[in-house]
């Protein structure tokens, strides 16, 4: 049985949830407005393998139902030109959750994101971001918390490339997923499909592949 915040989190997110077998184009207003990050989201989909549901702008329903009528094995591809952002970015890959991260020992501390010596990417969180620092106060690794809604949060991780491999990013997730847990929301993780670095981070963070899929239209 999904999680009850799950299912809150998607009906949320999407605008619709669950749905029957087969793919759904569904209207939401959320796709016009920005996102965590201050950016708009204009095409939003969750994919079962059993059933999906792609979320878009009202005005933008008809022409993307007549898409997936017309050429269902372009729709992907034809995403961005269907909402009219040509030039927006295509994402495509897992989408985890965990209601049970692994029980790996806390890493970071939470800092404000505005606090020095961050990468750009953790600034765009408004609120505290955990970190990694070594002894000389250097940024090691970071992670955030994308607040989708009340129901449902996105996990977001990265390491500087001579502090990769030990195990630093998925400490992280775990870490900043009990957060969230303890806040009563469900911690997402989504990465490209390709990204097997990634995944592996997932999987050992204690969010598994369930088969689900995450596709979008995102800004650059």
């Amino acid at each position: 049985m999904l999680d009850r915040r799950l299912h809150l989190h998607l009906a949320s997110w999407l605008g619709q949830w669950p749905a029957a077998p087969g793919l759904h184009v569904v209207a939401s207003h959320r796709r016009t407005r920005p996102a965590w990050d201050g950016r708009l989201r204009p095409a939003l989909a969750v994919d079962t393998g059993h059933s999906a549901v792609l979320s878009v702008a009202p005005e933008r329903v008809a022409a993307i139902r007549a898409l997936l009528a017309r050429a269902p094995d372009r729709l992907l591809a034809s995403l961005p030109d269907a909402v009219g952002l040509p030039g927006w970015s295509l994402h495509d890959g897992p989408f985890r959750w965990s209601l049970n991260p692994a029980p790996l020992p806390d890493v970071g501390e939470w800092t404000e994101s505005t606090a020095p010596g961050l990468p750009p990417w953790l600034r765009l969180f408004d609120r505290p971001v955990l970190v990694v620092r070594d002894a000389d106060g250097a940024y090691l690794a970071g992670a955030g918390i994308k607040r989708h809604d009340a129901y449902g949060q996105e996990l977001a991780v990265g390491t500087v490339p001579a502090a990769r491999g030990r195990g630093l990013a998925r400490r992280l997730v775990a870490q900043a997923a009990r957060r969230v847990l303890d806040e009563g929301a469900v911690p997402t993780y989504l990465h490209e499909k390709d990204n097997h670095a990634s995944a592996r981070v997932a999987e050992a963070a204690g969010f598994p592949d369930r088969g689900w899929r995450a596709y979008g239209v995102y800004p650059q």
